[in-house]
């Protein structure tokens, strides 16, 4: 009996519990059980919004795959989406989870809320080196670039137009500035050469005789007053492209800005290289810099007095628009000029010397000129006709072609113990004025020639100890004191480098030393100015 009842009891356990399990599947909402291996549950965020929840990272980029198809169908337009798509994942045993479907949904939504951002229009962007521009219309790329040659051409003579870059595989345009006057000229020339293939050719000697005189061309003589002045050539300094895109309308600018940044002067940082004849002031005048601006500019630079030296490259400061126009305008003026330099050489004297023999002085003419431009900077000048109302008398110089000799350090090291000029005596007996230099180093150390030249002196000096004069062919004089031997005598020739001596401590002297002299004329000069 008992066994009875327990069979009942367990066949009815048994019905129930599969029923629980039936009704737990098509009633109760999704539940998965998760098994313990790291994240298995992901929140799904669309643009930063909760769009639902999956146990599979690859189902949540499907299901936005999809989405993106079915709102881009759905629009007529070129929609353009870039949607953020961020999972958030986490560990549990039990969670419920979206189907694909509601997913799907949700997330188009979302898309279809952000339509208005989304939607892309045909533009056009705009590259002038690394700058670029984005404009809704070629239209308004048209008066963009024209109105950067606008701002160089008050005649509104000259005109831009699109052409096809030829030079690129894919669909680049480029520009092409026209002379209206130009295309009017060439306009006449091609309705003449039509009119003149319609005509009958000439034969024999007529047609010998008409190619002949076409041959001949006539160039006279123009007064002053006879030039077309003003703007005669313009185009662009600057690479443009032109590529025609898809994006929306938050990206493109307004015609007003994109004209301002393209055509409004920014500063711009170039190197300009020293040409004889400048100045620090001249330099700073001519870009409209301050001289303490070019100096702060330039770390070689310790002030406004420092020195430069022709080939010496300064960086400076120059406004620039982001395009550049190029021009050329016929102009007329009146100036004051100066001549060349007349030279004369004289192959008896060093490069060093020069001798004026006619002081120059300025003329005046009048001038017609083809002057060429960068944005508003002059780049070139040339000279076309002139006529002299006072001739300018040129500057006459006379000077050396000889190279003139070189000067070098007369010891091998050594450390460098007194300077010239005025100093303490370091001995009693010893000069308050150095005349040359001194180095330091030990009794024996090898005395060369600084420069070739011959021996006016060698041999006990007073004190100067032992010493070497030496004559040179610029002029100059050598003198090397407190040796401890002398290698040369007087009226020896020597050479550059030639050993001459030993250094030594003889004379009044504190210690081993080499003591170097520089005479011009018979008066010391600081040595170290000359030694290279």
């Amino acid at each position: 009996m008992r066994n009875s009842l327990y069979k009942k009891i367990k066949i009815t356990y048994i019905k129930t519990s599969i029923l629980v399990a039936v009704f737990a599947a098509f009633l109760l909402p999704s539940k998965t059980e998760f098994r313990h291996t790291g994240e298995n549950l992901f929140d799904i965020y669309l643009d930063g919004e909760l769009v639902g929840q999956t146990g599979d990272r690859q189902v949540a980029e499907e299901c936005l795959t999809r989405a993106r198809k079915n709102v881009a169908a759905s629009r007529e337009e070129m929609v353009f989406m870039d949607p953020e798509l961020k999972l958030e994942g986490k560990e549990v045993l039990f969670a419920e989870i979206n189907s694909e479907k509601e997913l799907v949904s949700n997330m188009e939504s979302i898309l279809s809320r952000n339509e208005e951002e989304m939607q892309v229009q045909r533009a056009y962007t705009v590259k002038i080196k690394e700058f670029t521009v984005n404009l809704g219309s070629i239209e308004e790329v048209q008066q963009l670039l024209q109105a950067a040659v606008d701002k160089y051409d008050s005649t509104d003579s000259y005109g831009v137009e699109l052409v096809q870059d030829t030079s690129r595989e894919l669909n680049v345009l480029t520009t092409n500035v026209y002379s209206e006057k130009q295309a009017q000229e060439e306009e006449l020339e091609e309705e003449k050469a039509a009119t003149d293939a319609g005509k009958l050719p000439e034969a024999g000697i007529f047609a010998a005789l008409s190619e002949s005189v076409d041959s001949v061309e006539f160039e006279e003589e123009r007064d002053l007053s006879e030039y077309n002045l003003g703007l005669i050539n313009m185009n662009f300094g600057d690479t443009i492209e032109i590529v025609e895109s898809y994006m929306p309308e938050s990206c493109l600018e307004s015609l007003d800005m994109a004209i301002e940044d393209v055509t409004k002067d920014q500063e711009t940082n170039k190197i300009y290289e020293v040409v004889s004849g400048d100045t620090l002031g001249e330099i700073a005048e001519s870009f409209n810099m301050t001289i303490e601006d070019l100096v702060a500019m330039n770390g070689t630079l310790e002030d406004a007095n420092s020195m430069i030296r022709v080939g010496d490259e300064l960086i400076i400061s120059v406004p620039e628009p982001e395009l550049s126009v190029e021009r050329q305008e016929e102009l007329y003026y009146e100036e004051d000029y100066d001549a060349d330099i007349i030279y004369v050489d004289n192959d008896d004297w060093y490069t060093t010397d020069k001798v004026t023999l006619q002081q120059p002085s300025s003329g005046h003419r009048r001038v017609v000129a083809i002057v060429s431009y960068r944005n508003d900077t002059v780049v070139d000048t040339e000279i076309i006709k002139e006529e002299v109302i006072m001739e300018a008398v040129p500057k006459i110089v006379e000077r050396g072609t000889k190279i003139p000799p070189t000067y070098i350090k007369p010891i091998s090291g050594g450390r460098l113990s007194s300077g010239f000029g005025g100093r303490k005596a370091p001995k009693r007996g010893a000069s308050t004025y150095h005349k040359g230099v001194d180095w330091s180093t030990p009794t024996g150390t090898a005395v060369v020639a600084s420069c070739g030249g011959v021996v006016t002196k060698a041999g006990w000096g007073s004190g100067y100890g032992y010493v070497v004069y030496i004559q040179h062919p610029d002029g100059k004089e050598t003198r090397y004191g407190h040796l401890s031997k002398v290698l040369v005598s007087a009226g020896q020739s020597v050479s550059q480098g030639q050993k001459i001596a030993l250094s030594g401590n003889t004379g009044i002297s504190t210690g081993p030393h080499l003591h170097f002299e520089i005479r011009i004329g018979g008066t010391a000069v600081n040595p170290l100015k000359y030694l290279n």
